[in-house]
């Protein structure tokens, strides 16, 4: 009986340990850098795959949204690319999908930087960024680069 008990302790523990180590390990997770190819894997198309989307070059990771954003989901379209200027204008125009802010009215840049830090931010995990965002146009390194802020964010040594 006492056998018995200390398997039962030790298979509950260990079950426990399990579930922590996993939700540090969803908590830590690693950023990278994304190219449009590589973004597009993450359309929400496959079903057991991670959803991500950008916002001013910050790639999000938006599984959790998956009735938002997964597939046959209302906001899809914005997914598996840099959606900022369909952000700022609140548009699922495909000519909107981009991440070209060129024309933008000082209101539409205003809702996208409110919109950005209230819901994406504040919602969804970083991981990573697109090259646009931590390269220049010549290729070479940014050196204006700053990576986000987000409270379970862990820089890696490569930013």
């Amino acid at each position: 009986m006492a056998t018995a008990r200390a398997g039962l302790l030790l298979l509950l523990l260990s079950a426990a340990l399990a579930e922590q180590v996993q939700k540090k390990s969803e908590e830590a997770r690693p950023v990278r850098l994304f190219t449009e190819e590589e973004l597009r894997q993450y359309d929400g198309s496959e079903e057991h795959h991670p959803i991500y989307m950008a916002v001013k070059g910050v790639v999000f990771d938006v599984t959790k949204g998956k009735e938002f954003y997964g597939k046959n989901a209302p906001y899809n379209a914005l997914t598996g690319k840099d959606s900022t200027r369909a952000v700022a204008k609140m548009s699922l125009n495909p000519e909107d999908l981009t991440s070209d802010i060129t024309g933008l009215t000082e209101e539409q840049l205003q809702s996208l930087q409110n919109i950005f830090e209230g819901t994406y931010k504040a919602k969804y995990p970083i991981v990573g960024y697109t090259a646009s965002r931590i390269l220049s146009a010549d290729g070479s390194p940014n050196p204006d680069f700053q990576p986000e802020e987000q409270p379970q964010f862990q820089i890696k040594d490569e930013f």
